[in-house]
């Protein structure tokens, strides 16, 4: 553990330099979750801090006030809602591109993120973060239809929240219900974990990178029952989704952490419960890095996509 107490310094100071060096295209963490304080963005966007790692993200120059127990809000915004799980470390104005997409169409946005070492330690760090998801989503209920849309580790994040909700069925299964579509770019499984971590956290330092995974796999055989059977469960949620909305797949053949083969199996559980799913699979390009180099392919698909199962829900609740 000594390790990780070394390597994890040196990986917040790689993401600070990250930030400085916003000039930089290519200084772009791969997986990411480290919590961003957002106050204020072009374009009209506001966000504020439910928790740590939790953000609300809307056009309104609103103030929320948030129970601290049972995360429910103050007011209720009455719009579709995009639930954004981000990548490990990623940086404030990417998140904020992909979040304008949804802004643009009339929905708001809760950004959810993890630091590295709450995906290290998953009963002290990501559950909770799964858990205050949940409570928050099922205390703010508004009728309007929720959009989920997971980056990388967020596949990851999404198979916690599912066995946060499998605790009690019956209080969270409309929450799962609300979903209307769901999006997943570049999803990385339990057997990237050792490849993402160390790209995400040293993407430039190829000698750290092979340090950061030789702990990794320390570390998912040393602490088997406090965090590899956490990972393991969650990934045969994920696999077995909860969610029945019809999912959008976007990835690509060259990506060694949102592997094609292990989305693959994602891709035909799901079709085998039932679930509609679209498949776009790009021969080249990095890790979350699909939206910049296929712009107009990735948001065709993904405007096609929530034409057909979010925003057609919408306007036909408005009209009813």
């Amino acid at each position: 553990m000594s390790l990780f107490k070394t390597l994890l310094p040196l990986a917040t100071n790689n993401a600070k330099t990250a930030v400085r060096s916003s000039g930089n295209s290519s200084l772009r963490p791969l997986l990411s979750c480290a919590p961003v304080a957002m106050v204020g963005f072009d374009r009209g966007a506001h966000s504020q801090d439910i928790t740590k790692n939790i953000q609300y993200i809307t056009n309104d120059k609103v103030k929320l006030t948030t129970d601290p127990n049972t995360l429910k809000l103050d007011k209720q915004l009455n719009r579709p809602i995009c639930i954004m799980i981000n990548w490990l470390l990623a940086r404030q104005k990417h998140v904020m591109k992909y979040a304008s997409l949804y802004l643009n169409q009339g929905f708001d946005v809760i950004s959810v993120s993890c630091t590295p070492w709450q995906l290290i330690w998953p009963i002290k760090g990501s559950q909770l973060v799964a858990a205050d998801l949940v409570k928050l989503m099922s205390a703010n209920e508004n009728g309007q239809p929720m959009v989920v849309h997971g980056f990388s580790v967020g596949g990851y994040i999404w198979g916690e929240v599912c066995a946060q909700i499998m605790k009690n069925r019956e209080l969270y299964q409309p929450v799962v219900d609300r979903i209307t579509a769901q999006v997943w770019d570049s999803a990385a499984d339990i057997t990237e974990i050792t490849v993402g971590v160390p790209m995400a956290v040293f993407p430039k330092n190829n000698i750290m990178q092979k340090t950061l995974k030789a702990y990794m796999e320390y570390h998912l055989k040393t602490f088997h029952d406090v965090a590899t059977t956490h990972y393991i469960r969650s990934s045969q949620l994920f696999h077995t989704n909860l969610c029945r909305a019809p999912a959008l797949f976007l990835l690509s053949q060259s990506d060694p952490v949102g592997a094609e083969s292990s989305n693959r199996a994602v891709y035909d559980s799901w079709c085998k419960m039932g679930i509609k799913c679209t498949w776009q699979c790009w021969d080249r390009s990095p890790h979350v890095q699909h939206f910049i180099k296929h712009r107009e392919e990735y948001l065709e698909l993904l405007m096609a996509h929530l034409r057909e199962h979010a925003l057609k829900t919408q306007k036909s609740r408005a009209h009813a």
